[in-house]
């Protein structure tokens, strides 16, 4: 992905404006994509916001209901690499397969993380018999040191969950308010979501190195520090804050991410992150080759996925 402009500006600074005393946020609004026969709520990478801390990519599919005779959700055998995805899911089922052989259903409260690494390549598809489907996918790019480590998948069916005032908390990622989640990171990240049944009020904690966003994923009645935010719209709330405050009436939940900036320059095309074009390049090659760096896949419901021609390639 590539910005150029005012949009590479506005995607690059950390520093959201102080206007009248307050400090503002960043308002990324969603893209809809097609995702294995679901439609998504697509907010990284976005031309005014590629990363917060080692997130590189949000998808929040759902919550969608599927009538008798619909498949649901099927991804067919696709690959990754030098980045670790992140499903947590809320409602429904879904199957996770990979080219290491591990196999796996998640379900609401938990999370499964599949770290590419070098390579892999794996699969997703609803459970038969399963007609609704809830959930956020995320992206962590891997730091440089790390992006060719051996793939590996891990599944948590339990993370902390503790109270905030009336916010209801399950740490996902990283450490919050003494609690810290068993997830497997490679850099300093957070992820939280967090739920409301009635109307309060919260400051919650941040961390002035890091960086965050706050993604109302359903219900209403949210406000940060005063502004009212809807459901699929990115705050970006910047570093360099100590706290936040959340007004909520009604019920709802929110997903909150963050981490510490990652400097590095990543490139992100189709299914691959990279560190460099040239790495990009030859993992879509190996993909079309079907090298044994992404393994194989058998006893899928979809078919294996082929990426488009990489733009800069077209370009020379």
């Amino acid at each position: 992905m590539s910005t150029s402009g005012t949009d590479a500006d506005a995607a690059l600074d950390r520093n959201c404006p102080i206007i009248d005393g307050r400090r503002e946020f960043q308002r990324v609004s969603a893209r809809t994509s097609d995702v294995g026969g679901i439609s998504v709520a697509r907010l990284l990478p976005h031309r005014q916001r590629r990363l917060i801390g080692a997130w590189c990519f949000l998808d929040h599919a759902g919550p969608a209901n599927f009538d008798d005779g619909q498949s649901g959700l099927i991804v067919g055998p696709h690959p990754h690499t030098c980045l670790q995805t992140f499903t947590w899911m809320i409602a429904g089922e879904v199957l996770h397969r990979d080219s290491l052989g591990c196999e796996q259903i998640i379900r609401p409260g938990q999370v499964n993380l599949m770290t590419a690494g070098h390579g892999i390549s794996h699969i997703e598809e609803t459970v038969p018999g399963c007609n609704l489907l809830h959930a956020a996918q995320l992206w962590i790019a891997l730091p440089h040191a790390e992006r060719f480590i051996a793939p590996r998948f891990d599944h948590y069916p339990e993370l902390p969950e503790f109270g905030l005032g009336k916010l209801t908390a399950t740490l996902l990622v990283g450490e919050y308010a003494g609690f810290g989640a068993p997830t497997l990171r490679f850099s300093p990240l957070i992820a939280m979501d967090l739920q409301w049944r009635g109307a309060g009020q919260n400051a919650l904690e941040l961390r002035p190195d890091f960086e965050y966003g706050i993604l109302p994923l359903e219900g209403g009645g949210l406000h940060l520090d005063g502004s009212a935010l809807a459901v699929d719209e990115l705050a970006y709330l910047g570093q360099e804050r100590d706290s936040v405050r959340l007004d909520y009436s009604g019920g709802g939940r929110a997903l909150l991410i963050g981490g510490e900036p990652l400097d590095a320059e990543i490139t992100i095309w189709w299914n691959f992150v990279a560190h460099s074009k040239a790495d990009i390049e030859q993992a879509q090659d190996d993909w079309n080759a079907a090298d044994k760096r992404f393994g194989e896949i058998t006893a899928a419901r979809g078919r294996r996925l082929q990426p488009p021609e990489i733009p800069w390639r077209r370009d020379r």
